[in-house]
């Protein structure tokens, strides 16, 4: 006995049955296209976050690169750093200092002034620590107020 489908139309080719495999329905592609599109949408919402956290943080003005930590004892270390700010600018770098474990045992926010004409200035801050630090970092600078 031979299968018949009430569903094909006289101008569709008829094949043999079993010899080519099964049919596919219409409207197979439409997991790809809500795939595709989904993947777009979270593209435009991961663009639109890293372009307002750049916006927030990312502010090329207050730059800021550890240079040296020295002079580690149990309760200091004194941190020197370069800072990037407008001409005859300020900045507010956040410094941070952490053990041998990550633990965090000093922050503290220093207010940076550049004399006028100057961008670029290298300064050092000792950080009063509540045990022995390992590292001294500025984890960043932004403008002040």
């Amino acid at each position: 006995m031979s299968e018949t489908h009430a569903t094909i139309t006289p101008e569709a080719p008829v094949f043999p049955p079993g010899r080519y495999g099964r049919r596919r329905e219409p409207g197979g592609r439409r997991p790809v296209v809500l795939a595709v599109l989904a993947l777009t949408v979270l593209v435009a919402v991961l663009t639109v976050m890293a372009v307002r956290l750049y916006q927030q943080y990312g502010d090329p003005n207050y730059d800021a690169q550890v240079v040296t930590y020295t002079d580690i004892t149990d309760s200091r270390v004194r941190v020197e750093f370069r800072v990037t700010v407008p001409e005859g600018g300020s900045a507010v770098c956040l410094l941070r200092a952490r053990d041998r474990s990550g633990a965090e045992v000093a922050r503290e926010q220093v207010t940076v002034t550049a004399p006028p004409g100057e961008r670029h200035l290298t300064v050092e801050h000792v950080l009063a620590t509540s045990g022995r630090a390992f590292i001294g970092e500025v984890l960043r600078c932004r403008p002040p107020g």
